[in-house]
């Protein structure tokens, strides 16, 4: 594949199909009869020893995301309104799901926190950390020759006890990939998840403690 040039994409609709197909362009055959390289990318886990130590549990319920975005083919958007996926290339795991094994391991790598793991492992969790993962592709848009492995999470931190939303934000990375290359695409992946994962974890245990000082000075 040239560096210089967007690679070959493919669309998963039939409709796109026909389109590319109108047009000259290579399109991805049958996903069951084609083999694709699997990319498992490892985030780097960091923590801050100035993040607050807390002495509350949280739980981390799976990201909602539409079907498109948390899919194992790897989402390419070559220009804006156009979304396709590489050809002969797949992630192993959902992006929802590295999304949460990247922010859990970064909270257990902290050490700031009791206790943090999926909904539903049994934890009495204190908070829950609700996340929107709405992008998770890679985007040509105006970085020229090379996309930026781009990601966007939505966050709510919820006090279970009251059942209320005490911090919410949104939360982005378009981290700029070395060429076109499948292989520097996903590693622009990893870099981005992993900075993505370090923003949100030092946020939640921010916005937990800060309730928390809230809550302690507002008891008679």
């Amino acid at each position: 594949m040239s560096t210089g040039r967007p690679p070959s994409f493919a669309r998963p609709l039939l409709a796109g199909l026909l389109a590319l197909a109108a047009t000259g362009c290579s399109v991805l055959g049958n996903s069951t009869r084609e083999a694709s390289t699997i990319y498992d990318p490892e985030p780097e886990l960091r923590a801050e020893p100035g993040w607050p130590a807390v002495d509350w549990q949280l739980a981390l319920p799976p990201p909602n995301a539409a079907r498109m975005i948390d899919s194992l083919r790897i989402a390419v958007r070559p220009q804006p309104n156009e979304l396709q996926v590489y050809k002969g290339a797949q992630w192993a795991r959902p992006p929802s799901e590295m999304l949460s094994d990247a922010l859990l391991r970064t909270f257990e790598a902290s050490g700031k926190l009791p206790g943090a793991a999926r909904q539903g492992s049994g934890l009495n969790a204190d908070y829950r950390l609700l996340l929107e993962l709405r992008r998770f592709e890679s985007d040509y848009g105006a970085q020229g020759a090379a996309p930026a492995a781009t990601i966007e999470v939505a966050a709510k931190l919820l006090h279970a006890q009251d059942q209320r939303i005490v911090a919410a934000r949104s939360f982005a990375r378009a981290q700029p990939a070395a060429s076109a290359a499948v292989p520097d695409v996903v590693e622009a992946f990893r870099l981005g998840l992993g900075e993505l994962a370090h923003e949100l974890a030092g946020w939640t245990l921010a916005s937990g403690a800060a309730h928390e000082r809230d809550a302690h000075r507002q008891r008679p």
